[in-house]
C-alpha cells in the first residue's frame, strides 16, 4: 500500500493517540509509535485525517505528532538527512527505520546506495541490543520492535547464558558489503554480522565451523589499512576470535593443516592490535581475545620429530573419540611407563622435556576456549601424570602453558589466563616438580628471576600471554 501514497505521516511521538474524531476529548481508536506510517486523507480542525493500515481503522492524529513526508524524488535529499541523524539516534531506532523505509520508497534505484542500509542496519542492530539489555517491562521498547517487524526488520531470539539474546538478521549489512561503502560503514557491517554473541546455541558443530568459516570471509571483506587504528583494532580482534575458534573446530575433525593455518592467521590478527590505539571500551575485549587466541595456539605449532632417545609421547586412539597418551622412553617404546586417554585435543607441537628428563609436559585442549597442561613426573614409585587447568573455576575460556623447567628439573615454570568472575586473570608461577604446588606467583613474568633466567625463548617469542 506504501508504493501507491505520495504523501505519508509518519508518527514522531510515543504514545500518540488516534481519536475517532477531530477532537481533543474525542475516544482513543489506537495508541501509535514512533516510526509507524499513516495514509493522509485529510485535514480538520488541526487535525490529520488519516488510515492506519497495520490496524486497518481511520481516525484522526494531531498535526504536532507526525511528520508529512512525500513520497517523490524531489523529498529524497531532505529523508537522507533526517535518515543520516536517526542513525546515531539512540532510542530513536524506530523512527529512523521508518524514515529508511520511505526514503526506499521515495528515492530512485540509482540512489539507493550502502549509506541507506547502513543507517538501516545500524539502527536495527541496536535496537536488538536495547532489547537485550533491557531487564523490565518496556512498553515502549516492545511497541518500537512490533514497528521494525512491520517493515520487514527481522530480528531473532533464542536462549543463552540463561537470559534472552535478541539479534538482528542482519540483512541490510549484507546489502552494504555488496554495494561497497565506505571502510567504516564496511566494518559496521562486518562486525554486526559476526557478532558472537548471536551466534544459535542450538547449531550443531558441523553448522558452527561453517558459520565461522562464513564469519571470516565477511571479515575479510574489510581493508584495516582504509581504517582509523582504533577501529582496525576492533577488525583484527573480532578476526583473531574467529580464527582461534576455527582452529579448534578444523583441528577437531581432523582437518589439522587447516586448523594449523587458523590457529597462525589467529595469532598474526592479535599481534597486528596496536595497543597504544586500543579504545577504552575494546581493552576488556582485547583481553578476552588474547585469552581464546592462547587457548588453541598450539594448534600451529610444528610437530617435531620423535626423538631417538630418551622420553616421548605417543599418541594412539582410545575409544571412538578419545586419544592416548603413552609416555615411553624411545629405546623401548613397547614398555608404556604411564598411560592417559582423553577426549580432548592433545596438540603433539606442545611436547616439552626437561633437561635431566624427569617431567614431559603436553598441552590438552577440552574445550573450544579451555586447554590443560599435562605433566607426566617421575616419583619414587613411578611416573605420575597431574593435570594443570588454568583456574578453578567451570571451564570456559582459559589456559595454562608450559614457560620453561629450571635447569636440575626441580621446578616447573608455567603461565596461566583465565576468564574468573568476569574479568581476565593472568599468572605467572613456578612450581615444584614434585607436587606441582605454586613455590611463587607473579602478576607479571618480570617479578620472578625464575622466568628471568629459565623461561624457554621458544616460549618468549610464541606465547601470547607476554602481549
Amino acid at each position: 500500500m506504501l508504493a501507491t501514497l505520495v504523501v505519508i505521516a509518519l508518527v514522531v511521538q510515543d504514545q500518540a493517540p488516534l481519536r475517532a474524531a477531530p477532537q481533543d476529548s474525542a475516544p482513543r481508536q489506537a495508541t501509535l509509535w514512533q516510526g509507524e506510517w499513516l495514509e493522509v486523507r485529510g485535514e480538520r480542525q488541526g487535525f490529520l485525517q488519516v488510515y492506519d493500515h497495520r490496524r486497518e481503522r481511520p481516525g484522526y492524529v494531531r498535526e504536532h505528532q507526525v511528520r508529512l513526508v512525500r513520497l517523490d524524488e524531489a523529498s529524497v535529499p531532505r529523508l537522507q538527512a533526517v535518515v543520516e541523524f536517526l542513525r546515531d539516534t539512540s532510542g530513536s531506532e524506530a523512527l529512523g527505520i521508518g524514515y529508511a523505509a520511505a526514503l526506499l520508497r521515495a528515492a530512485p534505484a540509482s540512489q539507493v546506495g550502502p549509506e541507506l542500509f547502513d543507517a538501516l542496519g545500524t539502527a536495527a542492530d541496536r535496537l536488538a541490543r536495547r532489547a537485550t539489555s533491557n531487564k523490565t517491562n518496556d512498553v515502549a521498547l516492545a511497541a518500537h520492535l512490533d514497528v521494525a517487524a512491520s517493515y520487514g526488520v527481522k530480528l531473532v531470539s533464542f536462549e543463552r547464558e540463561g537470559r534472552t539474546r535478541v539479534c538482528y538478521d542482519g540483512e541490510a549489512f549484507r546489502r552494504v558489503l555488496a554495494l561497497g561503502g565506505s571502510p567504516e560503514a564496511r566494518l559496521r557491517a562486518a562486525l554486526a554480522l559476526t557478532r558472537p554473541e548471536c551466534i544459535d546455541p542450538a547449531l550443531g558443530p558441523l553448522e558452527q565451523q561453517a558459520l565461522n568459516e562464513w564469519r571470516g570471509s565477511v571479515l575479510e571483506q574489510v581493508d584495516a589499512g582504509r581504517l582509523p587504528a582504533y577501529l582496525a583494532n576492533r577488525l583484527h580482534l573480532r578476526r583473531a576470535e574467529v580464527y582461534a575458534t576455527l582452529a579448534y573446530q578444523l583441528s577437531r575433525r581432523g582437518e589439522a593443516q587447516r586448523g594449523a593455518k587458523a590457529s597462525a592467521r589467529a595469532v598474526d590478527s592479535l599481534a597486528s592490535v596496536l595497543k597504544a590505539e586500543l579504545a577504552e571500551e575494546d581493552t576488556q575485549s582485547y583481553a578476552t581475545v588474547a585469552v581464546r587466541v592462547g587457548a588453541s595456539r598450539q594448534a600451529s605449532e610444528p610437530v617435531p620429530e620423535p626423538p631417538d632417545s630418551g622420553l616421548r609421547v605417543d599418541l594412539a586412539p582410545g575409544q571412538p573419540g578419545e586419544t592416548c597418551l603413552r609416555l615411553v622412553d624411545a629405546k623401548a617404546p613397547k614398555e608404556t611407563l604411564s598411560e592417559r586417554c582423553t577426549y580432548g585435543l592433545v596438540w603433539p607441537g606442545s611436547v616439552r622435556r626437561s633437561a635431566q628428563g624427569s617431567a614431559v609436559a603436553v598441552a590438552v585442549q577440552l574445550l573450544e576456549g579451555w586447554t590443560e597442561l599435562w605433566v607426566f613426573h617421575q616419583e619414587a614409585n613411578g611416573w605420575v601424570l597431574d593435570v594443570l587447568a588454568p583456574a578453578a573455576t567451570e571451564p570456559r575460556l582459559g589456559y595454562v602453558e608450559l614457560a620453561g623447567f629450571s635447569p636440575d628439573g626441580s621446578r616447573v615454570l608455567v603461565a596461566r589466563e583465565a576468564l574468573v568472575e568476569g574479568r581476565i586473570k593472568s599468572s605467572f608461577q613456578v612450581l615444584k616438580r614434585e607436587s606441582l604446588l605454586p613455590e611463587k606467583t607473579a602478576d607479571n613474568p618480570g617479578g620472578l628471576g625464575a622466568f628471568q633466567r629459565w623461561s624457554t625463548p621458544d616460549w618468549r617469542g610464541r606465547s601470547v600471554a607476554l602481549r
